[in-house]
């Protein structure tokens, strides 16, 4: 595990190396597609888009949040989390999402839900969404639907996510 890693807001200069990553970690052009195509949608948050590069400054990991909904409130979607898979189990990963979530928070925002890996993303401080009655509209497992409160003040609001267009869900 590396406790070095840069993380900072992708630029403009990131996009070619943040498409590598994604192309890298998914093995199929499907995320690195969503992620460009989120980057021209209303979606797109500048400074959510988050790179964790090593000492030289070169990306090998990225975390992006983009708006969504649950139900009618204003919500973040984790995704794409991506890592080169010569980094991967480096902390690459978790650095970016950290950042991101710091970032988000910063931003005013209060809530992120994210699909992905049960033992994963709790670490994080996501939890289950069913427990708060958040779904979605398409089979998922139970446990790999998760939401965050940002701010431990507001609690997480029931509903269905809306995803972004682009995520075609």
């Amino acid at each position: 595990m590396n406790d070095d890693w840069i993380t900072r807001p992708e630029t403009t200069a990131d996009v070619p190396a943040v498409r590598r990553i994604v192309l890298a970690a998914f093995g199929t052009p499907l995320e690195a597609d969503l992620v460009d195509a989120l980057r021209a949608d209303e979606a797109w948050i500048e400074g959510l888009s988050v790179v964790a590069a090593g000492p030289d400054g070169a990306p090998v990991g990225h975390a992006l949040l983009t708006r969504c909904h649950i139900g009618e409130v204003p919500a973040l979607c984790l995704a794409p989390v991506a890592v080169l898979p010569e980094h991967q189990r480096t902390g690459a990963g978790g650095a970016a999402v950290r950042a991101a979530l710091r970032a988000a928070a910063e931003l005013g925002e209060r809530f992120v839900v994210v699909l992905g890996h049960p033992s994963y993303y709790p670490k994080f401080g996501f939890g289950r969404a069913s427990a708060h009655g958040i779904s979605v509209t398409f089979d998922v497992p139970d446990e790999a639907l998760m939401a965050l409160a940002l701010d431990p003040g507001h609690a997480l609001p029931g509903g269905v996510v809306r995803y972004a267009e682009p995520f075609g869900i």
